[in-house]
């Protein structure tokens, strides 16, 4: 996978978390930043990228889905299950990348969506599994671990989005 690629992947993911409010709005500008370097360009997302830190909060939400869209990806409204369903595989990749436990993992999923998400509702079922341990022990932290491994493994294998920017805007 190239750089840009990777890039788009990661604004991808940063504008999922942005929509289910995981991450703050310069958080994307700093996605956007990352894309730019990388080789992507494309005006919208060279006006994301110019956005200040006090301004991130307005101008993303009017700017993000054309800079998504110039470069083929997919903007999830905020609240959207799709949005949700792309949060949680973003999550999850953070995770295989070593930037959260397995635990970590399995308790923002659960804080986040319950049980009410299917794509993820595994994860939520673990994060119970891990309140039991701290009660009444059996099985090993390290063997919840190894299936919350399992089930992010799982679900970084759901299709990606394509890098095809378009003219759209």
């Amino acid at each position: 996978m190239s750089s840009a690629e990777s890039a788009a992947y990661e604004l991808q993911d940063r504008a999922a978390l942005w929509s289910i409010g995981e991450i703050r709005a310069r958080d994307v500008v700093d996605a956007a930043c990352d894309a730019l370097v990388a080789g992507l360009d494309t005006p919208a997302l060279r006006v994301l990228a110019a956005c200040t830190r006090a301004e991130a909060d307005y101008e993303v939400p009017e700017l993000l889905r054309c800079a998504l869209d110039e470069l083929g990806l997919t903007f999830y409204p905020p609240g959207s299950v799709t949005g949700q369903e792309a949060a949680a595989l973003a999550l999850a990749g953070e995770m295989l990348a070593g930037e959260l436990s397995p635990r970590e993992l399995a308790f923002r999923i659960h804080q986040r969506f319950g049980h009410e998400l299917p794509v993820a509702k595994r994860l939520a079922e673990l994060d119970d599994e891990y309140d039991i341990l701290d009660y009444r022990g059996g099985r090993a932290p390290s063997d919840v671990d190894a299936e919350v491994t399992a089930e992010a493994r799982r679900l970084v294998q759901c299709p990606r989005v394509s890098l095809e920017p378009t003219d759209a805007h």
